[in-house]
């Protein structure tokens, strides 16, 4: 069965709003927002080459207090970036928190405005 199976080909995060959640994984994060089909709740599909991120706004069943600090302790959407100290100034300059991996590989946490935990692991050249 694992032949058949080839990538993934999207990621979904829940969030309370979707406008406010454009703002961060666009403006800070750079993705780009895709056609959607109407469906009956509001979010957004968002294009990352071969893969998407769908953003679904519809009440979350999780606690979003408690988890933990380092996203990598949780569970998580991990993307490959060309350069990860241009992912650090965009979350700098959107005053978002973030974490450096512990292995020590070139790698960073953070969190989205409604808790889900995001890796950014620069892709060796």
């Amino acid at each position: 069965m694992s032949e058949n199976i080839l990538s993934i080909h999207h990621s979904s995060v829940l969030v309370a709003d979707t406008q406010a959640s454009l703002k961060f994984y666009c403006d800070i994060l750079g993705l780009k927002q895709l056609e959607r089909p109407n469906f009956p709740y509001a979010g957004a599909w968002l294009d990352l080459g071969l893969q998407q991120v769908h953003l679904i706004e519809l009440p979350n069943p999780d606690p979003t207090t408690g988890r933990p600090e380092h996203g990598g302790k949780d569970r998580h959407i991990a993307f490959h970036v060309l350069n990860l100290d241009l992912v650090k100034q965009s979350l700098d300059k959107g005053g978002i928190a973030y974490t450096l991996s512990a292995s020590g590989r070139k790698a960073l946490f953070c969190r989205d405005l409604d808790g889900n935990a995001l890796e950014f692991i620069e892709k060796p050249a």
